[in-house]
């Protein structure tokens, strides 16, 4: 057999990046709980005429054949890979409405699969975790609020960065280029979106062939999406460009709430930035995008936004709102800046030595003992010289060893060289010791 040689895009931890990974994800799902969402995981794959129904993701989406040998898939038979888990979701929610208590709200932490260009940050095989809430006919705006405040304290929970959480209304950019008298305000939409992509000469450029838009309009456009505020006087801003219309004042209105409540729970976490459309056809009103502060030119980590159409169902629709963390893509950022760190690569706390083979079994009896305590532990693989077991431990990051004796156990801290005698069904590490402690390296970005 070759050398295995690594593929592009499906990145795979060491164990010490693993118990990151790992206590990232429990904060993250610990956060979501306290905010009453509920757990939920869906299947891998969906049909591919679902997952190809918006037309813009044909080139990413991975095919899935049943078994190697059969014929390529086609009609019914056709599956893919969910390139993220809104479609699975909204396929959920369908095939289970009348199972679910609305409004329903639920988080799924769960991978999936994108066939773009791999780079730092942006991988063919990732990490999501997402949050929605989706209700019958009607979702109440203060929903939209609520999201921001979810994210925010699970970030903040993390050893990582601060976070900006970006905001805009695409109520605020529709009716703004209705009241331009632009005929076609997704296109002028979806133009915009490329602004930090291309900058604003060629979104200009595109505005008029894609929009129809002036060289007037064009430059109002432009003007609205170079706002920004941490507070509601973003609203001073837009009304000053003398604009009117009726779906842009819901906009500002829903905006205002959402700023305003972000700022009681946490100054600073959210900044209204005109600039944000997500250029995705189904957003309806609040969207999200979040950077982290000293990485902002990878773009976001955390986005989402209101989706007044998540699916239907003859004259029932299921409006919601929702938003995604982009866990691999943050881990992807930090670890390649070496700016996360843990402080041992094993779980293990307690290294219990082994004075002979025979007496293996003594050594075993200590090692059940600590556990079922909730004190990680393993037996030294063999009965070699005590100097030998304590470099293992070194080695492994085990930070206590434990040795068996005919006329009491004693444990030693080997970092210190402290040795004093216990008991198995006693002894106790100090807290910081129980378990492998996650939190920014002493370096990085």
């Amino acid at each position: 057999m070759s050398k295995p040689t690594p593929i592009s895009g499906f990145p795979e931890w060491t164990p010490a990046q693993r118990m990151i990974e790992q206590f990232v994800l429990d904060r993250i799902r610990a956060t979501f709980e306290l905010y009453g969402f509920a757990p939920l995981e869906t299947r891998s794959v969906e049909p591919l005429d679902q997952l190809l129904r918006k037309g813009e993701t044909s080139k990413e989406v991975y095919v899935l054949r049943r078994l190697q040998a059969d014929p390529e898939p086609a009609g019914d038979d056709a599956l893919g890979l969910h390139f993220d888990l809104t479609v699975p979701f909204a396929r959920y929610v369908l095939e289970n409405a009348g199972k679910l208590q609305f409004p329903f709200r639920r988080y799924q932490i769960q991978k999936v699969w994108r066939g773009e260009r791999p780079q730092e940050g942006r991988y063919r095989e990732f990490l999501q975790a997402d949050i929605d809430i989706v209700d019958r006919d009607t979702l109440p705006a203060h929903y939209e609020a609520e999201m921001p405040l979810v994210i925010g304290d699970a970030l903040r929970s993390l050893p990582i960065p601060p976070v900006r959480i970006q905001v805009n209304n695409r109520k605020i950019c529709e009716g703004f280029y209705r009241g331009l008298g632009l005929t076609d305000p997704e296109a002028a939409l979806r133009a915009v979106d490329k602004l930090d992509k291309i900058g604003p000469a060629k979104v200009a450029e595109l505005l008029a062939e894609t929009a129809g838009a002036s060289e007037a309009q064009a430059k109002a456009c432009l003007a609205l999406a170079e706002i920004s505020a941490p507070d509601a006087s973003f609203a001073d801003a837009v009304r000053a460009l003398g604009v009117s219309d009726p779906l842009l004042e819901e906009g500002i209105a829903e905006l205002t709430a959402v700023v305003e409540t972000a700022a009681a729970h946490s100054p600073g976490l959210c900044v209204a930035d005109l600039r944000i459309a997500r250029g995705l056809d189904y957003y309806t009103g609040t969207v999200y995008e979040t950077q982290m502060i000293g990485y902002e030119r990878f773009g976001s980590i955390c986005s989402g936004g209101r989706y007044d159409n998540l699916a239907s169902s003859g004259n029932v629709r299921f409006p919601g709102v929702g938003i995604s963390i982009g866990v691999t893509r943050l881990l992807g950022l930090l670890f390649g800046a070496e700016a996360l760190s843990v402080s041992r690569s094993v779980p293990t706390c307690v290294l219990v030595a082994v004075t002979t083979e025979e007496e293996r079994p003594a050594s075993n009896r200590v090692a059940d003992a600590l556990r079922s305590r909730g004190i990680p532990t393993e037996v030294s693989p063999s009965a070699a010289k005590f100097g030998k077991q304590i470099r293992y431990a070194e080695r492994r990051g085990i930070p206590y060893v434990w040795f068996p004796g005919a006329e009491g156990d004693e444990v030693k801290d080997i970092r210190s060289g402290e040795q004093v005698a216990a008991a198995a069904g006693e002894w106790t590490p100090p807290r910081a010791d129980l378990k492998p402690l996650v939190g920014p390296a002493s370096t990085g970005a």
